[in-house]
C-alpha cells in the first residue's frame, strides 16, 4: 500500500472517503477530520497568531505574504522520516495550506526516496472538488472507487437541486467567508447557493471572494446572510458577534435572515462535506423546504 501525506484538510477527507485512512502517515496541522486522522504526525505550523481578532488574523496574513513568505511552514525532517510515496497538496490559495513551491522544495530533497509522487488540488468550481476525488483515486490505484464515491456524492447533490426547483421564490443570498474585512464567498459558494435556490450576488462561480464594505452590503439588499467565517467553527464566529453587528446587521434590511454556521468543517474545505455544506445552505435558504436538514444540521447554524 502507498504511504500518504496530506497537507490539506480536504485532501485528507477524500484519502479518507476513498477508505485509505489507515495509508496515512502524515498531516497538516488543519486536518482534524475524520477523528481517526488524530494523533497521526504533524507536518506543518502556522507563521501567524491565529487566536487573535478576525482583524488581526487578516493582517498577519497581508504581512506574511507581503514579506514574500509562505504563511505555513513544513518540517522537512519529519516529512523525510515519513517517507511517503505521494503527497497531496495544493496550489489554489496561499492561506489554505502550505505552498506548493515549498513542497516541491522539500521533496527535494528527500535524498533517500527515488521517487514522491506529489498531487496539488486547485479546485474553483464544484466540478473540479469532484474531479478531484478522482485524481485522487487514480494516484492511490482505486479508480474505481473514485468514479463511485462521485457518483454516490453528486447523486446526493443532484437530489437537493431538484427539491430546491420546486420553491416559489429565490431569495437574493450573500455568503461571507470573512467577518472583518468583510470577504463574499467566491469559488463554488456560488455554485452552492443556486443549487439550494438562492440566488448567488455579489461574487461569481470560480472566482477569488471579493472584499466589501458595509456601504456595497447594503447596496445589495440581500434577503439571506450566511456568515462561515473561513477556519472559523461557529463557536469561534460567535465570539465576533459585536463585529457581525456593526459590519453586517447594521448594513442589511431589517427582513434580511441572517444566519451563521461552521467554516472550518464545511464550506471552505473542497471536499467530500461540501454536499453536507451544500444540506446547511438548503436549510438557510430555504427551510420551508429542508426542515430535515435543518434538524440534521440544528448544532451548526444560529442567528447571531
Amino acid at each position: 500500500m502507498k504511504r500518504i501525506v496530506s497537507l490539506l484538510p480536504s485532501a485528507t477527507e477524500i484519502a479518507c472517503i476513498l477508505g485509505c485512512a489507515d495509508q496515512l502517515v502524515g498531516v497538516s496541522h488543519e486536518c482534524d477530520f475524520p477523528s481517526e486522522v488524530r494523533g497521526r504526525p504533524v507536518l506543518t505550523r502556522s507563521r501567524i497568531d491565529v487566536s487573535g481578532s478576525s482583524r488581526s488574523i487578516d493582517a498577519g496574513v497581508r504581512e506574511v505574504i507581503r514579506g514574500a513568505l509562505s504563511i505555513y511552514e513544513i518540517d522537512d525532517a519529519l516529512l523525510g522520516s515519513l517517507s511517503p510515496d505521494i503527497v497531496l497538496t495544493q496550489d489554489l490559495c496561499e492561506v489554505c495550506a502550505v505552498s506548493l513551491d515549498d513542497v516541491r522544495a522539500a521533496v527535494a530533497r528527500l535524498a533517500h526516496r527515488t521517487t514522491v509522487e506529489i498531487v496539488s488540488l486547485r479546485p474553483t468550481r464544484l466540478e473540479h472538488v469532484l474531479s478531484d476525488i478522482e485524481r485522487v483515486a487514480a494516484a492511490l490505484d482505486l479508480r474505481d472507487r473514485g468514479a463511485r464515491v462521485r457518483g454516490e456524492l453528486q447523486a446526493r447533490i443532484d437530489a437537493i437541486a431538484a427539491r430546491a426547483r420546486t420553491a416559489h421564490a429565490r431569495p437574493r443570498v450573500v455568503t461571507l467567508e470573512w467577518i472583518d474585512p468583510m470577504m463574499i464567498g467566491g469559488t463554488w459558494m456560488p455554485e452552492l447557493v443556486e443549487l439550494a435556490g438562492g440566488v448567488a450576488i455579489g461574487a461569481h462561480a470560480g472566482e477569488p471572494a471579493p472584499t466589501i464594505d458595509r456601504a456595497l452590503l447594503r447596496e445589495l439588499a440581500p434577503d439571506v446572510v450566511v456568515i462561515k467565517p473561513c477556519g472559523f467553527t461557529l463557536e469561534r464566529t460567535l465570539v465576533e458577534r459585536d463585529v457581525i453587528a456593526a459590519n453586517v446587521l447594521e448594513a442589511v434590511p431589517r427582513t434580511t435572515r441572517v444566519l451563521l454556521t461552521d467554516g472550518n468543517a464545511f464550506f471552505n474545505r473542497p471536499g467530500p462535506r461540501l454536499v453536507e455544506s451544500l444540506e446547511i445552505m438548503a436549510a438557510c435558504v430555504h427551510p420551508e423546504l429542508f426542515g430535515d436538514f435543518a434538524v440534521k444540521h440544528k448544532d451548526v447554524i444560529t442567528h447571531p
